[in-house]
């Protein structure tokens, strides 16, 4: 095993997040402010995720006001506390990018029953 797998191999999260492209999730992650430290949550559908071990995100996006805000969080970091999954997602693609150009109804996805 190379030196670089060794490094990151006891930074990887231990068990795994229910992340799959197209739901609708909580995101509780940390935010610090000055000395304090609290728990902030981002709720958006999941519009893609990048694989490659320590460095593996996933890219939530919402509207907010009007205004499409999107965040990608490291899977493995400890600033993401934990994901809820609020609604199940149906799909058939793996990249979610084309919700960017649709506004209101459109923009929803499908619920898997």
């Amino acid at each position: 095993m190379n030196k670089l797998a060794e490094f990151t191999k006891d930074q990887l999260r231990s068990e795994a997040l229910p992340l799959e492209i197209g739901n609708t999730v909580k995101v509780h992650c940390k935010i610090k402010e000055g000395s304090r430290e609290r728990i902030q949550i981002f709720e958006g559908t999941i519009i893609s995720k990048k694989h490659g071990g320590v460095s593996e995100t996933f890219t939530v996006r919402k509207v907010a006001y009007g205004v499409g805000v999107e965040r990608t969080f490291p899977v493995h970091s400890p600033n993401v506390e934990k994901v809820d999954v609020v609604r199940v997602g149906k799909v058939r693609r793996a990249k979610l990018y084309y919700l960017r150009d649709r506004v209101g109804k459109a923009a929803k996805v499908k619920e898997k029953l």
